[in-house]
């Protein structure tokens, strides 16, 4: 059977005529409409030429790449069964099952006839690529599962591999290299992604970047350890590929027993990095459409830590609510015994001596101002000063071995015992108080080896539970910030926390790279105080608005400490993300195009390419007197524009003699083919700042402001004195 999945100009084709696992003869640019006659050629054509020195055979690179076919590079499945049987052998195709519109289920027998494999494809009518694999153990023995990867070929041209690492509240930097002969492999063991998460593996044409070249990428849906590979090999052939990274042991298979992989998502983009975001975006909003706008958050970490006091958290919410927020969160510290971070993690009660009335009046008083109420959580930890720690200790992973992690230790939830506890506890506080969010933090990697699928699973059980018993609750993963972020943990919950720093200019780089997969309306971004607390950076709150604008925003900020210009300018700018929330949290994503140490250009333009918010960011001193022209991604290019710049809170410092001529005129219109390939000249920001603009398209002389969330800003004088001389 010849097979030919095809959406939004992406093509897989398979040879599944057998009787070896299917070969993969194309993943990329769409080939268009083809028949079996076609099909038949390109397959025929398909087969290479047999080298001197290797088996006497063509090899053929397919969807389960192992030594049987001749391949010696890194297998797709390994393992062994324990009374002597050996290693697993190499397996035959059984058959083919059209399982939904561009989808397809491949089934494979081990042959040796203990294991029968089954692989999904399904291609989404974004073009993006799911593949995972059900493995069933039918021998008579038990099994020893040690790896199951899925795996796909890239082409040739595919030389160079970008991927990520990072530390805490420094996420997602990225490392790029050539792909030369070997593997470029990643393992995480830390039972979460952990905060050097490779994220998302892509190998691309040389010099691949936000807006050009051809890029082939892959992602694990999956919240524990894991493996990602890129491997190029003297044979000839290029493959990505990822699974579940398993510690000896942890999968055994007795006979009947079957494992699941995670999903392996993949997506193919001709148009750089930009394209690989305009595939997953609409695909991960098709399938996890959010239940209501983002609200506007105030979180109280940054602004009290452990400080609890009634009078301090009333003034906090009273400050919150005149700035337009729309949800109050009572971080750590409001359980039993929580006055600082060494003890009573477990202790999942309302302190009875801080409040002895419970969280009703802060909760009532947080309604009375017109915001719902989160709170904190941190379910899969314990402190070993704790009352639960002292009455279950059999509940602690690894017990009391090994070392703490911010005084704390694993709570095993693979344990029945440890988890109705929690989910009882949960489903009590829930009950009990009028609870709209929770911010489900998980502050250590695990560093028990062996537990990490048993927890991960238990978790996504434990999540999903909640979901259903309490299904207007939105819950945000945490993960000493961005720690946890992956496809697997969003199917479970509503945002994620990019990062634990609230820098904006370290914000610019972790929420531009964040961002290739996952859309703006997923990441928590908040506004913190002048002086970052993690970095001790002091930054303008002109670029703290223009960085937090862009994602899921939020306060993070003692706003009763602020000055009353400030807080006015706070309350501007959260009206003003409320008005564009439906453009930055439904649109494409743009960014510019090979990396610049010095700015950023990246934008939101709306589905019908009708208007679009861009912001220009000077992150360092420019190498020229004259920066580059601001280009405008993602418009229309041949509908007209007009551009203005967006004033938020205090206008961005310059230094220049005179602002450019567009500015002084206080915009301008040009066709978007002008806008994109040769831009505006740029005011001459100082370093760590950042200018907003609006484009806004024109329907022959009138403007179409049906639906248009730019509409009230037109109306609005321009105020360009920053840019004058």
């Amino acid at each position: 059977m010849l097979i030919h999945l095809q959406a939004a100009g992406t093509s897989l084709v398979l040879d599944a005529r057998g009787p070896r696992p299917p070969v993969v003869l194309h993943w990329g640019r769409g080939l268009g409409d083809l028949g079996h006659d076609d099909l038949a050629a390109l397959a025929g054509a398909a087969v290479p030429a047999v080298p001197p020195s290797s088996i006497d055979e063509p090899l053929r690179l397919g969807l389960l790449p192992g030594a049987d076919q001749g391949w010696t590079g890194r297998p797709a499945i390994t393992g062994w069964w324990p009374d002597g049987g050996g290693q697993v052998a190499g397996f035959h195709l059984v058959g083919v099952v059209n399982s939904g519109p561009r989808a397809v289920r491949i089934l494979l027998a081990e042959a040796g006839g203990r294991l029968r494999l089954t692989t999904e494809l399904e291609l989404s009518e974004q073009g993006v690529l799911r593949a995972r694999a059900h493995l069933r153990n039918v021998g008579v023995g038990a099994f020893h599962l040690d790896s199951l990867s899925l795996v796909l070929p890239v082409p040739d041209r595919a030389r160079e591999v970008l991927d990520f690492s990072g530390l805490w509240a420094y996420e997602r930097r990225p490392q790029r290299a050539p792909l030369r002969h070997g593997v470029w492999s990643r393992e995480t063991r830390h039972g979460r992604p952990g905060h050097d998460d490779p994220y998302l593996m892509m190998v691309g044409t040389p010099g691949f970047d936000f807006r050009g070249g051809q890029v082939w990428a892959m992602h694990l849906a999956w919240s524990g350890d894991k493996r990602i590979w890129a491997e190029r090999q003297a044979l000839g052939y290029g493959l990505i590929g990822c699974g579940e990274l398993l510690a000896p042991g942890e999968v055994t298979l007795p006979p009947g027993g079957t494992y699941r992989t995670p999903w392996a998502v993949a997506a193919w983009s001709g148009a750089g990095m930009d394209g690989l975001s305009a595939r997953l975006h609409p695909w991960i909003r098709s399938r996890r459409p959010p239940r209501a706008s983002r609200p506007v958050v105030l979180n109280t970490w940054e602004a009290v830590y452990f400080d609890h006091d009634p009078g301090t958290l009333g003034r906090l919410v009273d400050a919150a609510a005149e700035a337009g927020a729309e949800r109050f969160v009572l971080d750590d510290g409001w359980f039993a015994g929580r006055t600082d971070d060494r003890r009573a993690l477990g202790d999942w009660y309302v302190d009875p001596e801080r409040r002895p009335d419970g969280l009703h009046p802060l909760i009532a008083h947080v309604h009375e101002r017109g915001m719902d109420f989160g709170i904190w959580v941190e379910p899969e930890m314990v402190s070993p000063d704790s009352e639960l720690a002292r009455a279950h200790p059999e509940w602690v992973l690894g017990g009391d071995t090994g070392p703490t992690w911010r005084h704390q230790r694993v709570l095993d939830l693979g344990d029945p015992g440890a988890y109705a506890y929690v989910l009882e506890r949960l489903g009590t506080l829930l009950t009990a108080y009028p609870i709209a969010f929770l911010k489900w933090d998980h502050n250590r990697d695990l560093l028990h080896q062996g537990a990490g699928h048993r927890q991960t699973t238990a978790v996504y059980r434990l999540l999903a539970q909640l979901r259903e018993a309490f299904p207007g609750l939105e819950i945000e993963s945490c993960a000493s910030g961005g720690a946890r972020i992956d496809l697997g943990i969003l199917d479970l919950v509503d945002r994620v926390w990019t990062s634990d720093t609230n820098d904006p200019l370290e914000r610019q780089q972790i929420q531009r790279w964040t961002g290739i997969l996952l859309p703006p309306e997923f990441l928590g971004g908040h506004l913190g105080a002048a002086t970052a607390h993690i970095t001790g950076r002091t930054s303008s709150l002109g670029l703290r608005f223009a960085t937090a604008l862009f994602g899921s925003a939020g306060i993070e900020w003692d706003l009763t400490a602020a000055t009353e210009r400030e807080r006015a300018d706070v309350a501007a700018w959260v009206a003003l993300y409320k008005r564009l929330r439906p453009l930055l949290h439904g649109g494409v994503v743009v960014r510019s195009g090979a990396d610049d140490a010095a700015r950023f250009v990246h934008g939101v333009v709306a589905a019908d390419a009708r208007s679009a918010v861009y912001a220009l960011v000077s992150l360092r001193a420019a190498e020229s007197a004259l920066a580059g022209p601001i280009r405008f991604a993602g418009l229309d290019p041949d509908r007209r524009y007009i551009v203005r710049p967006l004033s938020i809170g205090p206008e961005p410092r310059v230094v220049q003699d005179a602002a450019p001529a567009w500015l002084r005129a206080g915009g301008v219109t040009l066709p978007g083919r002008i806008l994109a390939e040769v831009g505006l000249p740029a005011p001459l920001l100082t370093p760590e700042q950042a200018a907003l603009f609006t484009v806004e398209g024109i329907e022959g002389d009138e403007r179409d402001r049906t639906g248009d969330p730019l509409a009230t800003e037109r109306d609005r004088p321009v105020d360009i004195s920053a840019f004058q001389a």
